[in-house]
C-alpha cells in the first residue's frame, strides 16, 4: 500500500484528492497537511511513501517544504498546483520533486504520478518535459564546448542506449515500448539500470543529463 499524505491550504482540494485516491486498492491517503510547516511535521510524523504538495501556502511555501522533506529523505514529493508557471516548474524541479502535475490533471494521471514516485521514478506531464528540455536546450552551451559524456555511457547496452534517448525525447514507458515492439515492464528494467549506471536519481534528471551532454540532435524533440 502507497502512502499518500495531501498538502494544500485548501480543505475542499484536499478532499477532492482524496476522494479521487480512496478509490485505489493500492494507495492509501495517511494524513493531510494544510501549509508547508504542517507538510515537514505531518511527513516527519506519518512517514508516508508519496507528498501530493501544493506550490502556494501560507507561511512555509511549497517548494520549501519540498526541499525539507525531499533533503530529510522522508518521502517523494509531487508538486500540484493551478499555476502553470516556469519558476514554480523549475524550482520544484531544483528542491527534488519527483513529478509535477497540473491541478486540472485527470484523475488516472494523479494516480499513475503517485505510483511512479512512489516506485522511485519522475513523472511529468508531457508539456512539463518539453519545457524542460527547451529550458535545458535554451541554458546549454555550443555542443562543441558542451563537456564530453562520462565514461559511464560505455556501461550501457545497445537496447539500454535506445530507451535512454527515447526518454531524452520526452516518452513515457508506454510509448517507448510501443517504438522499440517492447513489453512496459521490460522498459522499466532498461529504464532502472539505465538510472544506476549512470547514477541518476529519476527521469527528470535523466531528461536533463541527455540534453545537457547533447546526446540527442539539436531541435525540438521528435514525437
Amino acid at each position: 500500500m502507497i502512502r499518500v499524505l495531501l498538502a494544500d491550504d485548501q480543505q475542499l482540494v484536499r478532499s477532492g484528492f482524496r476522494l479521487i485516491l480512496s478509490l485505489e486498492d493500492d494507495i492509501s491517503v495517511v494524513g493531510e497537511a494544510s501549509d508547508g510547516a504542517d507538510a515537514i511535521a505531518k511527513a516527519r510524523e506519518l512517514q508516508p511513501d508519496v507528498v501530493l504538495m501544493d506550490v502556494q501556502m501560507p507561511g512555509t511555501d511549497g517548494i520549501e517544504a519540498t526541499r525539507t522533506v525531499v533533503t530529510e529523505g522522508q518521502a517523494k514529493v509531487i508538486i500540484l498546483t493551478t499555476f502553470d508557471r516556469d519558476d514554480y516548474l523549475f524550482d520544484a524541479l531544483a528542491a527534488g520533486a519527483s513529478g509535477f502535475l497540473l491541478k486540472n490533471a485527470d484523475p488516472d494521471s494523479l494516480a499513475e504520478a503517485v505510483r511512479a514516485a512512489a516506485d522511485g521514478h519522475a513523472l511529468l506531464a508531457p508539456e512539463v518535459t518539453m519545457r524542460v528540455i527547451g529550458r535545458v536546450n535554451s541554458d546549454n552551451a555550443p555542443a562543441a564546448a558542451r563537456p564530453k559524456p562520462p565514461r559511464e555511457l560505455d556501461l550501457l547496452t545497445a537496447r539500454e542506449r535506445e530507451v535512454l534517448l527515447l526518454i531524452g525525447e520526452g516518452l513515457s514507458n508506454n510509448e517507448i515500448a510501443r517504438r522499440l515492439f517492447l513489453t512496459e515492464a521490460t522498459v522499466k528494467t532498461h529504464v532502472s539500470a539505465c538510472l544506476a549506471k549512470l547514477q541518476l536519481r529519476d527521469r527528470v534528471q535523466t531528461v536533463v543529463f541527455i540534453h545537457r551532454h547533447g546526446l540527442l540532435p539539436a531541435g525540438p524533440p521528435n514525437s
